[in-house]
């Protein structure tokens, strides 16, 4: 991963992440939970303690 992003991802504040869902760019909102290097996806927390996976390669920006 790019080391510009994980300093994002470990900051430990809300972050904003533009990835790609069935050819539409989607965007969400959370906090970095875990990463996951074999199935190649992030975990966030979003503000309703709920947790989501992204994977990596559908990601567009990181914010």
């Amino acid at each position: 991963m790019n080391s510009m992003i994980l300093r994002k991802l470990n900051s430990g504040r809300l972050i904003t992440i533009n990835y790609y869902k069935e050819g539409l760019l989607q965007t969400c909102q959370g906090y970095f939970h875990n990463f996951d290097s074999y199935q190649q996806a992030i975990f966030l927390r979003d503000e309703h303690q709920k947790i989501f996976s992204i994977d990596l390669s559908v990601i567009k920006e990181v914010e």
